[in-house]
């Protein structure tokens, strides 16, 4: 589940490895460009932490996050 906090929608996600991780940061990588609003992330091996948030309305939350959120939980 995505938590709000700190004017950040923030999730952590865990694969089985490294590869699957990768591939899933590709995956949220198109999505993301194609809307034109882009993670704050970090991998480190199995994991991907992401925080949304909208840089052009003073780093809050917007609708633009809550999409994007709900894109990256479908993959």
């Amino acid at each position: 589940m995505w938590k709000e906090e700190n004017n950040s929608l923030t999730k952590s996600f865990t694969f089985n490895d490294f590869k699957d991780a990768f591939a899933f940061m590709t995956k949220v990588a198109l999505i993301a460009e194609k809307m034109d609003h882009h993670p704050t992330w970090t991998n480190t091996y199995n994991t991907v932490d992401i925080s949304l948030n909208t840089h052009s309305t003073g780093n809050t939350v917007t609708d633009k996050d809550r999409d994007l959120a709900a894109m990256i939980d479908q993959l």
